[in-house]
């Protein structure tokens, strides 16, 4: 008899898993379609139907749709809760930068970046970004070891390539930054920002 019930008890769960796996779907699928409208108050209405604070899934969805509507501290506050579920998840701490970034929380986001390097020493996308900001604080020297960081491990990658020509520019590295700057233009031909830069070295 308890082997019995027991089975059922199993049927029964197995049955409101894939009831409510069901019901998130169509919610989800309901809130990109509302998202490709650029109704995104409305697409993350159609979540807060369902919403279930204990899912990481819908936190870090109505995070990134709070963030398209403007509501920068709604925004934050789930994604916060999003990395409180997954403390170790990157595509979260990337999603709470945005709303930081917004509110000029400066501090945060750097914080933020740190904390994904410490995990991942090697994100690119974090080395990038904390180049950019130091870059854009005036601090050339600290901006160049990120930027140096993500070129190491893509010399032929663009973006980075030209930052590091510019960031190695204002430092007064002429030379260095002539031989960026002539690189990126191997990459990209006749590309704008490398011949100003150029043309700006004497």
């Amino acid at each position: 008899m308890k082997n019995y019930v027991l089975i059922l008890l199993m049927i029964w769960q197995f049955q409101s898993f894939a009831q409510d796996y069901s019901t998130m779907q169509k919610a989800f699928a309901k809130s990109y379609e509302l998202e490709k409208k650029g109704e995104f108050k409305k697409a993350a209405d159609a979540l807060k139907e369902i919403y279930d604070e204990s899912s990481y899934e819908i936190n870090l969805r109505l995070g990134w749709l709070n963030y398209n509507s403007g509501l920068f501290d709604e925004s934050q506050a789930h994604y916060q809760k999003a990395l409180n579920l997954k403390p170790y998840s990157e595509e979260a701490r990337f999603g709470i930068v945005y709303p930081a970034a917004a509110k000029g929380s400066w501090e945060f986001v750097i914080k933020t970046y740190y904390e994904i390097l410490k995990n991942a020493p090697g994100n690119t996308i974090a080395l990038y970004r904390l180049g950019l900001i130091y870059y854009g604080k005036k601090d050339y020297a600290k901006a160049e070891t990120y930027f140096s960081q993500v070129v190491n491990l893509y010399p032929f990658g663009y973006d980075a390539l030209l930052m590091q020509a510019w960031t190695n520019f204002q430092m007064g590295k002429t030379r260095e930054a002539k031989v960026l700057f002539n690189k990126v233009l191997v990459l990209s031909p006749e590309d704008k920002s490398a011949t100003d830069g150029l043309s700006l070295i004497k």
